[in-house]
């Protein structure tokens, strides 16, 4: 593949590339580490631009390990997996599973830029418009009262054995008049800057997504699954940052939920892997971003020979940090207590390339719009075990919505 290079200011051209690629591509995914020392890297700084999506696994197998791909897996993708299904009313619809081909894939540092196919010059001079974004009037969809008393039955069920962690998870939802998805995710990447920044587009459907999870990575044969299970908000200085991150490392609560979701991805990971491969290279790290610490477990195996993607996707998706276990059941339960359809929330976005190496993300502090109906939604939630405190889990959540709600208030 012929490459050509451009010089290349992330801060100044790196808007203006978004918006041609915004206007000309319809399907395209930007990622970006932002810088993040992340075990086994964050995601490359990148942009893969498309116009023929893949709606089935089926046409995705075919290509894979032959081309480029990039898209998504929606939560709901569950249900093509195991006997489940998703009651709850949606926001607007969303298609459980998309992914297109790049015609155009660019990569940069903060001096340069590559793209597989010739660049406009004209890009990197223009004046970009003033964003037309107007605040949004952001509504709740579970009141605290609600929460409370879901989170009374969730642990009645707890102790009925049921389950014995729930990712319980609340959404909030707005319409708007106009919304630029792209100075959005530039002003939310700026106040929430994440290891795996992404802004996702699929015709009018976006997601704007500042997630500090990975899903799953593929290297070669190695598979590395890295669940976030624990969280600490920053401190106002330096001793309340330090005081918050050791009482997080030494809370038997936290540490006890993240053992049970890395156990829960110890075995999805062993139905397609070499057996005795199965290993956990770190538990309990603890990494600080800019608004909270949190606790991530790495899992790394060796595949089995011949392991199909699609096998390996049947095996562990979707991420147990966003269900809980077990894992079946406990999905069971989400949609009996949780009072929307998470479609794209909590689901898997990545890319592949053309040997067949993968880096997904899981979708969570994202925001998920779709211009046709002027409509957005994003979720947040927590795990509930039977020593979890039910103010301390609302707060939880609160802390993982307050970029997002600054960003659409404009602050």
């Amino acid at each position: 593949m012929n490459s050509h290079t451009y010089p290349f200011t992330e801060e100044k051209d790196l808007p203006h590339l978004l918006r041609w690629i915004d206007q000309n591509y319809s399907h395209y995914l930007f990622t970006q580490g932002n810088n993040h020392s992340y075990p086994k890297g964050p995601f490359p700084n990148q942009i893969l631009a498309g116009n023929q999506a893949i709606n089935s696994i089926e046409e995705l197998e075919k290509r894979y390990s032959k081309e480029a791909l990039a898209g998504i897996f929606s939560y709901d993708f569950k249900n093509q997996i195991e006997k489940l299904s998703s009651k709850k009313p949606s926001f607007f619809e969303l298609p459980d599973f998309l992914f297109f081909q790049p015609e155009l894939q660019v990569s940069w540092n903060n001096s340069e830029i590559s793209s597989s196919q010739p660049l406009p010059p004209e890009i990197f001079n223009l004046v970009c418009p003033k964003a037309k974004t107007k605040s949004v009037s952001i509504q709740s969809q579970t009141s605290k009262d609600e929460y409370l008393k879901n989170f009374r039955k969730i642990q009645d069920e707890i102790r009925e054995g049921n389950t014995y962690e729930m990712n319980f998870c609340i959404a909030y939802q707005a319409d708007f008049e106009e919304l630029d998805p792209v100075d959005t995710f530039l002003r939310l990447n700026k106040k929430s800057p994440m290891p795996f920044a992404a802004l996702f587009k699929a015709g009018g459907k976006y997601i704007l997504s500042a997630s500090p999870e990975r899903f799953l990575k593929k290297t070669g044969n190695q598979l590395i699954a890295q669940p976030i299970k624990g969280t600490a908000k920053r401190g106002q200085n330096e001793a309340e940052d330090l005081k918050n991150k050791k009482q997080l490392h030494a809370s038997e609560k936290e540490s006890a939920e993240n053992l049970m979701i890395t156990d829960l991805m110890r075995n999805d990971l062993s139905k397609v892997s070499e057996i005795g491969s199965v290993e956990v290279p770190e538990l309990f790290g603890l990494y600080s971003f800019p608004r909270v610490h949190q606790m991530i477990s790495t899992i790394s195996a060796t595949l089995k020979p011949n392991t199909t993607f699609r096998q390996i996707i049947e095996a562990t998706f979707p991420m147990g940090s966003m269900t809980g276990a077990p894992k079946i059941k406990t999905m069971e339960l989400i949609d009996q207590f949780e009072n929307f359809k998470r479609g794209w929330f909590s689901g898997a976005l990545g890319f592949i390339n053309e040997t067949g190496n993968f880096d997904f993300s899981v979708i969570i502090r994202s925001i998920i719009l779709d211009q046709s109906s002027k409509k957005l939604y994003f979720a947040v939630g927590s795990a509930i075990t039977i020593d979890a405190e039910a103010e301390q889990e609302y707060d939880e959540c609160l802390l993982k919505a307050n970029a997002i709600l600054e960003v659409l208030s404009g602050k």
